[in-house]
């Protein structure tokens, strides 16, 4: 009789798991085609829809960093952010690349470092070290949005998964 109830109990059991979220089986990774690189980008979410922000390149040039100028030539480079509010801090990975487009050194910028002057407010500017500055043949922005990177299913299976950005690019990748 004990073996009955366990068989008609267990399968109840199961969907309640299921339904419940417990289940790792609808759990899912997966990751985002990185998109064209370019001097200005439209910035898009995961799903490669454009989120009502752009990101540009200003200029850029090769000087020593103030603060470590025995280290010699840095990228200097001026971004803009059009479009993002003070709320969602968008991010978008800026690499210094050679000509024929293969990085050199990259970091993520966010539109909160973008605190120009009062007749700019949307401008930042940063540094990028790179290995070999003369070689560097410009700056350009990956589209992808990295301001957001939801949990993997590895970190938690319940609420994790889903799209998520593009690794971030390294030295040596071609854009």
């Amino acid at each position: 009789m004990f073996p009955a109830r366990v068989r008609a109990v267990a399968p109840l059991a199961l969907v309640i798991c299921a339904l419940s979220g417990c289940s790792s089986w609808g759990c899912t990774d997966t990751t985002a085609e990185r998109g064209k690189a370019g001097v200005r980008v439209q910035v898009v979410d995961t799903e490669g829809q454009p989120l009502g922000v752009t990101a540009a390149v200003v200029d850029w040039s090769l000087e020593p960093h103030p603060q470590v100028p025995s280290e010699g030539d840095q990228v200097h480079f001026r971004f803009r952010f059009d479009g993002a509010d003070e709320y969602s801090d968008r991010a978008v990975d800026a690499c210094a690349v050679d000509e024929e487009r293969v990085t050199l050194g990259c970091q993520t910028v966010f539109s909160s470092q973008a605190s120009g002057p009062a007749d700019d407010p949307l401008t930042g500017n940063t540094w990028l070290a790179v290995e070999h500055p003369e070689q560097v043949d410009g700056v350009l922005l990956i589209p992808h949005d990295q301001s957001y990177d939801p949990r993997t299913c590895e970190a938690d299976v319940k609420d994790g998964g889903g799209t998520h950005p593009p690794e971030p690019p390294r030295r040596g990748d071609q854009l």
